[in-house]
């Protein structure tokens, strides 16, 4: 083992960087966790946790206290990835980890998870600690939603999701997920167009109509999926496409997904087409205190690192929103992870070491 010491820390970072890598060549693209969460389940048992997945198949584990006599802390992270990530082969090159191939790299959140390994494998002390690796957190936050709270004892702790190490997040937004099927009317493109209704262009005509990006500073709405036809000499039938907005506001979130369920519906059917339009609150805005005990002692463990934290809200959901509006004081933290949500994400091993101080120094602090 070859520990030596990061920032005021003894790590073994190639230990750490060496088991990052092999999670991340573990295919878990939401609702495909299973695997993953086999294999994870050992590595805290190694560490003499107890360690089973939920009835939803989220990993559960609970590690004794180490000279201390605190109560429990929770640690989160989520263990699946968005697309495209099946076959990941990461690289390490010039101290940064990225993905060789046409993939993302999976450090959202496996590098949470992998510094949270490290991190509890070296804190000389350390409270109670209960741990919950949540399933399909980037398709809607479902994992954490059928979390069983009844193995979760601690009120507050820390969600180790956000990118940067200089900010704590402390609020995310409502989150309205809009998922439309246009109908038309099929007929032959190049024989009797005029008998067909083009679905494609209902849709089209709709989704042009919105009003799409950023509304304030607060609100957001966008379409990112279409799909529709089969061939191309026929007029479509079928159109799908899926929107969504999200707000700082639940109420102005609330008020922009019926604008936009209203202005669909009106486009649409204006040309004679028909439309289904499903909507789902995944979740609502929820905030911490900028005062809050896992914010102020998130911020004195950081300090300790030279970075002077500060409280800060997105416009991104995280489990957070579920843990806080269940009564857990949850303060995200970073992990060093950079363009998340890409094939160009990549992190610095020496981003990693450093959250691994801090991960310590909350446990410390919290002990």
């Amino acid at each position: 083992m070859a520990v030596r010491e990061r920032f005021g820390v003894a790590m073994d970072t190639e230990r750490m960087v060496t088991q990052f890598m092999e999670m991340v060549r573990i295919d878990s693209e939401s609702g495909d966790e299973a695997r993953f969460m086999a294999w994870l389940a050992p590595r805290f048992e190694e560490l003499g946790a107890r360690a089973a997945p939920d009835a939803y198949g989220n990993l559960i584990a609970a590690l004794p206290a180490r000279d201390s006599r605190a109560d429990p802390i929770l640690l989160s992270c989520h263990g699946d990835t968005v697309k495209p990530g099946k076959g990941i082969e990461p690289v390490l090159q010039d101290g940064i980890i990225r993905s060789a191939g046409n993939t993302i790299l999976g450090a959202d959140d496996k590098a949470g998870i992998a510094e949270m390994l490290e991190a509890l494998r070296m804190a000389p002390v350390r409270p109670p600690i209960e741990i919950a690796i949540s399933r399909q957190e980037e398709v809607g936050l479902l994992g954490v939603k059928q979390l069983d709270f009844g193995r979760i004892s601690a009120t507050r702790g820390f969600l180790l999701d956000n990118d940067t190490l200089d900010t704590i997040i402390t609020g995310g937004p409502s989150y309205f997920a809009i998922d439309v099927t246009v109908t038309g009317k099929a007929a032959h493109a190049g024989m009797e167009p005029e008998k067909g209704i083009n679905a494609i262009q209902a849709a089209s005509r709709a989704i042009s109509a919105l009003t799409l990006g950023r509304l304030d500073q607060q609100t957001t709405a966008n379409v990112g999926i279409i799909h529709g036809g089969m061939i191309r000499n026929g007029v479509p039938d079928t159109c799908t496409f899926a929107a969504e907005c999200r707000s700082l506001t639940h109420a102005r979130g609330q008020a922009v997904a019926d604008e936009m369920v209203n202005i669909i519906r009106r486009e649409v059917e204006g040309v004679g087409a028909q439309v289904t339009i499903d909507v789902n609150n995944l979740c609502q805005a929820s905030f911490i205190s900028d005062d809050a005990w896992t914010v102020r002692t998130a911020q004195q463990a950081l300090f300790a690192l030279g970075i002077d934290a500060r409280p800060a809200v997105m416009c991104g959901f995280t489990d957070a929103s579920i843990y806080n509006n269940h009564g857990i004081e949850m303060g995200v933290v970073g992990i060093g992870a950079r363009l998340e949500h890409s094939t160009d994400e990549h992190i610095h091993v020496e981003d990693m070491e450093r959250a691994v101080a801090m991960i310590v120094g909350l446990l410390r602090l919290s002990a």
